[in-house]
């Protein structure tokens, strides 16, 4: 019977639902500091400010952040904070340096479709000496060796060849984004798995755990917390980074 190419990652996500379970009923409440103000005190009707954007979803969008807020604070950090206990730094590192390889797929297809021969050959370069020199993109050699990674996604080509953002969108757990971003990270999950480059047809439980073991890597990875802006205006202030952001990763 073939032994599965992530039963290692079987191990750990037990472990970490187990450590999440034990440690929900001894989770401390957690507490926010109301608004000063009233938002109508502040904000008037007829004036157009810096963080307005397009946003006619607003009403959804909002419930699916403060949803996002309770995951991420009742779910999401706990099982990463459970993988950081669970595995030392250098396991870690291993990890994102793998998922970063494996990322040099969709940069290098992106780049291609942008026309950016830089960014094409810096890609399919990393992705190369990573997978050899590296093991499998355990290291990131390239990047010592002065190869820094140029990350592109379907969401930026379409940027490229003048799609607009589109109206502001927040996704369920993954978090701000726009129409046209939305589309373009579909697309580059439809291209992931045409490549199979894991055999996940024949394996499906196994993506499962990929996709799964991706999220909290991503999550580890990422310093943002919920609530911890300092604005009384979070929503709107990550709306609009968020757009300015991409505006000036589409430029490059």
């Amino acid at each position: 019977m073939k032994t599965s190419i992530l039963y290692p990652a079987r191990i750990l996500l037990t472990s970490l639902l187990l450590l999440w379970i034990s440690g929900c009923s001894t989770m401390p409440a957690a507490t926010e500091v109301p608004a000063r103000h009233p938002v109508d005190e502040v904000v008037k009707s007829d004036v157009k400010y810096v963080v307005d954007v397009y946003d006619p979803w607003e009403r959804m969008n909002r419930r699916i952040y403060n949803f996002n807020t309770k995951f991420d604070r009742y779910v999401f950090l706990p099982v990463v904070s459970g993988y950081e206990f669970i595995l030392p730094d250098i396991v870690e590192d291993g990890i994102s340096n793998v998922f970063s390889n494996i990322g040099e797929m969709k940069n290098f297809i992106n780049s291609v479709l942008q026309l950016k021969p830089t960014a094409s050959v810096t890609a399919l370069g990393r992705f190369v000496i990573n997978t050899t020199v590296g093991i499998v993109g355990l290291w990131d050699p390239a990047e010592k060796m002065g190869i820094y990674q140029w990350k592109e996604d379907f969401g930026q080509t379409l940027g490229r060849y003048g799609v607009g953002d589109g109206p502001y969108l927040v996704l369920p757990i993954l978090g701000p984004s726009n129409l046209r971003d939305t589309t373009g990270l579909i697309a580059d999950s439809a291209i992931f798995s045409a490549i199979d480059p894991f055999n996940f047809d024949d394996h499906s439980d196994d993506a499962a755990i990929y996709y799964l073991l991706n999220a909290i890597d991503t999550r580890h990875r990422t310093a943002f917390r919920y609530y911890e802006t300092g604005s009384p205006f979070e929503y709107d202030l990550i709306r609009m980074l968020y757009g300015k952001a991409r505006r000036l990763e589409i430029s490059k």
